[in-house]
């Protein structure tokens, strides 16, 4: 990844932050011991929780990001726990969000405060 990809993931970690203590939640990075990962998982107090994907923005980044999702989300046991709420790819830039086929959403940063 570039320095600017490091970066924007910074920030928008940053700004997810502010989101999910306002929904009364908190995020987390993901790792395991196979080398699976997720950006951040948004987790609510009620117990439910989001998957997401922080990348630029193009086709091909964005499939990566929803690949590595649906990856993560058919390992989750949910005898044991609870399927994700949500499924997510935060972009830097696009004019609207939308849920693409296979039920996950594309948004850009610029979306998440409407």
């Amino acid at each position: 990844m570039d320095s600017f990809g490091l970066i924007f993931e910074d920030m928008a970690v940053r700004d997810l932050r502010v989101f999910a203590e306002a929904l009364d939640g908190k995020l987390y990075h993901y790792r395991d011991s196979s080398g699976l990962e997720c950006d951040t998982v948004l987790h609510r107090r009620n117990g439910t929780y989001g998957l997401i994907e922080v990348k630029l923005g193009g086709e091909k980044l964005i499939n990566d990001g929803a690949d590595a999702l649906n990856t993560l989300a058919n390992t989750i046991d949910t005898t044991k726990m609870k399927k994700p709420s949500f499924k997510m790819v935060l972009t830097a830039v696009g004019p609207y969000a939308y849920q693409r086929p296979d039920g996950i959403f594309v948004v850009p940063i610029g979306c998440l405060k409407d």
